[in-house]
């Protein structure tokens, strides 16, 4: 008996030893551990995505790297990813001393330099009028915020603070569902470019709020745009994802924080 009782219990031992423990179903992101020093500019990356990724405000980071708005970054440009040195002083180039000329030469033409083009994202399909409204600007920072769901349906995942990539809530839903703006703001991002995030929209609300909406099927609205409150911005989908969902961020500061501690209690 007590025999049979023991290779009962190795056999236990053996099956939890096996067993595998998968990843949450719905979670690709590949964000990193720690940020590094220097992002390189990919084609369709914008300082407000690039921000995004690595949770700074992109206020910082254009100082950071001496650019101004409207933020234009280039394929290939390396940005810095933290303060410069403190004390350190940029040098300018020594001037350039000009040739003499002989008079009885023709004087060179001048060539300008080729300048490096801006990041670009292939163009948005046509989006019908009805789905663009006039909207106004959003509130200035002083003002509080009001928020609302972006989508009706059950919530699939809370926020988790010391969870490792995405940070925010996971609704369900049906694929072609609206998305729509949780507040008033300037759509800053409109792409497929951040990895985890499918087809995903970052909203602009004012100095201190975005919000963003991943994993969309269709996005509806435009880098640039600026929506109303409540306003169809997207269709819900699985991009980079395994299931039907839209996973939604509130970020503060360019830090995540707890959507529901912003919506209104339903």
């Amino acid at each position: 008996m007590r025999h049979l009782l023991y290779l009962l219990f190795v056999g236990l031992l053996s099956a939890c030893a096996t067993h595998t423990i998968k990843a949450p179903v719905g979670d690709r992101s590949q964000r990193p551990t720690h940020n590094p020093d220097v992002h390189s500019v990919r084609q369709g990356d914008t300082l407000y995505s690039v921000a995004f990724l690595y949770g700074y405000p992109v206020e910082e980071l254009a100082e950071w790297n001496d650019l101004k708005a409207p933020y234009t970054i280039y394929k290939g440009q390396r940005l810095r990813l933290k303060p410069r040195p403190p004390g350190r002083v940029t040098v300018p180039p020594p001037a350039i001393q000009p040739h003499k000329i002989s008079p009885s030469r023709p004087k060179p033409r001048a060539v300008a330099p080729s300048k490096p083009k801006p990041v670009s994202k292939p163009p948005a399909a046509s989006v019908p009028k009805k789905a663009i409204a006039k909207s106004r600007r959003p509130p200035p920072a002083g003002q509080r915020l009001t928020w609302k769901w972006p989508v009706t349906g059950r919530l699939l995942q809370r926020y988790r603070p010391a969870g490792t990539g995405k940070r925010g809530i996971d609704i369900a839903g049906h694929s072609g569902a609206p998305v729509h703006a949780a507040a008033a703001g300037k759509v800053v991002y409109s792409g497929s470019g951040l990895s985890g995030y499918g087809r995903l929209i970052i909203i602009k609300h004012n100095k201190e709020y975005l919000s963003a909406y991943a994993h969309n099927r269709k996005l509806i609205a435009k880098e640039g745009q600026w929506v109303e409150q409540g306003q169809l911005i997207a269709r819900m989908g699985r991009s980079g994802t395994d299931r039907v969902q839209l996973h939604f961020e509130i970020r503060k500061r360019g830090r995540p924080v707890d959507p529901l501690r912003y919506l209104p209690r339903r």
